[in-house]
């Protein structure tokens, strides 16, 4: 099989023929194509990029996928994601390769060494790749990033570019597109859903169907041509996102004339927008916090703070080591909108480090720090909570077990036993007055709120665990 006309091979000869999942190699004008087709993966931040993605590789569709991961900080989390939900998946059939910064404007030329690397290894006959993904950061406007694959020559002729898939944030999407910005700075989410060829319009289990038509109305505003999926989870068909043969160039050209001059002004993004990232594992000069577990309620609550002030916070999301805990706590957050939870347990031997990236406006590197540096789990930290506490070792109260008032004694603070939940440390350790028959009377308060445990106020109290 051949080229199109006109384009010839950087290597000087034919790249290796692959036998592929994706049957027969696809037709370009009357010819066989044997490139590799790309897909551009975008979309806004915290619009489900990262699930979509998840979703493909957990799939089963028999592709060899290289993933080219862009991450907008310094500090790497999607990429420990992809790995950890789809581990098996990951040696066998996909590479991944993640890009620090901005893939519309400072790692461009990382892009184009990376898939230099994936064209030589397919000319040794090493590798015969069914799809390239490339999931840039929220930030990105895709016009540069689609560029690279039609200008840059070695790339054109070994990659194709097949579609840019923008995934639409249905809660947020209209903030987005309303949000004022600078002369001259792009609005990314906008640029995002003009350049699409395809638009899946996520997270529709979030928002009232009646909001629906208007919400489609606003992005055909934006993009008529564009088929749009709804979808929620990012639960949609592989064939929505790979080899659809969406990229037209002409139409390219109307929204982005400068697309094929790469001597072009890059993206102006706007300068009030930036990223803070924690992370422990960074080497001691460049590391903003302190080494150690975090307490995982000192944590929520800070957490909890962030999301009710979250005006300025665009997206967090983070790898967290908790004390008392074998599982990694992942999470990430849009706007208000929170979800998170124990993963994977940390590997043997692995280091159990917590990173944390923070994406918004004027953001404020080093009172994120401290406040992270105050949820470590420290002596410092537990002496801070012992004082908090209420009750003393030895007073007299009451607790709320199974809606009926118990009495007992307060005999230990900040109790911990292997069958209490990740994480978990209890106020309070307490003895029943009356135990029941063959039982120590010994419970756990896991809060210091009077609907748990108040202090004793007479004696129309059992004393005795509620038989269950």
């Amino acid at each position: 099989s051949t080229l199109p006309p006109g384009l010839e091979h950087p290597f000087g000869s034919a790249l290796p023929a692959c036998t592929t999942a994706l049957g027969s190699m696809e037709v370009a004008g009357g010819q066989l194509d044997p490139r590799v087709p790309v897909t551009i993966l975008t979309g806004f931040l915290g619009s489900g990029k990262t699930t979509l993605l998840n979703h493909i590789l957990t799939a089963t569709h028999g592709r060899k996928i290289a993933i080219i991961e862009n991450e907008y900080g310094d500090t790497a989390i999607d990429d420990a994601l992809i790995k950890d939900k789809n581990s098996k998946f990951h040696s066998d059939e996909e590479i991944v390769e993640v890009l620090n910064g901005c893939i519309c404007c400072s790692v461009r030329q990382d892009l184009v060494d990376f898939v230099l690397k994936l064209a030589a290894r397919t000319k040794a006959g090493h590798l015969c790749l069914d799809a390239i993904v490339i999931e840039t950061t929220g930030l990105a406007d895709p016009a540069p990033v689609a560029q690279t694959f039609l200008v840059d020559p070695e790339v054109r002729e070994y990659a194709r570019l097949d579609g840019i898939v923008t995934l639409i944030d249905a809660v947020h999407i209209e903030a987005h597109l309303d949000e004022e910005k600078p002369d001259g700075v792009v609005n990314e989410a906008a640029a995002q859903l003009a350049f699409a060829d395809r638009l899946l319009l996520n997270k529709t289990d979030l928002v009232s169907s009646a909001d629906l038509p208007r919400i489609e109305a606003r992005l055909r505003a934006v993009n008529a041509f564009a088929p749009i999926e709804r979808c929620a989870h990012g639960q949609v068909s592989v064939k929505s996102v790979l080899n659809i043969r969406g990229f037209d160039l002409q139409r390219a050209l109307k929204i982005s004339p400068e697309i094929l001059n790469p001597n072009a002004p890059k993206t102006l993004h706007d300068a009030r927008v930036g990223s803070v990232s924690l992370d422990q594992s960074a080497p001691r000069h460049l590391r903003l916090v302190n080494k150690g577990a975090l307490n995982i309620r000192l944590m929520q609550q800070w957490v909890s703070e962030l999301l009710q002030s979250a005006g300025d916070i665009f997206r967090m999301k983070g790898v967290l080591s908790i004390a008392h805990a074998e599982q990694r706590f992942v999470y990430h957050s849009v706007h208000m909108l929170f979800n998170g939870g124990f993963a994977a347990p940390w590997a043997e031997g692995e280091a159990r480090e917590s990173k944390m990236v923070f994406i918004g406006k004027n953001l404020n590197a080093e009172a994120l720090a401290d406040r992270f540096n105050a949820c470590l789990e420290t002596p410092e930290t537990r002496a801070r909570q012992l004082e908090a506490l209420r009750f003393a070792i030895g007073d007299e109260v009451e607790c709320n077990v199974d809606n009926e008032w118990c009495a007992g004694t307060v005999v230990a603070h900040l109790y911990r036993n292997e069958w209490m939940e990740q994480g978990m440390v209890a106020p309070y350790q307490v003895k029943l007055d009356q135990p029941l028959p063959d039982d120590d009377g010994l419970i756990f308060a896991p809060a210091d709120i009077d609907e748990c445990i108040r202090r004793r106020r007479g004696r129309d109290v059992t004393g005795t665990r509620p038989r269950r």
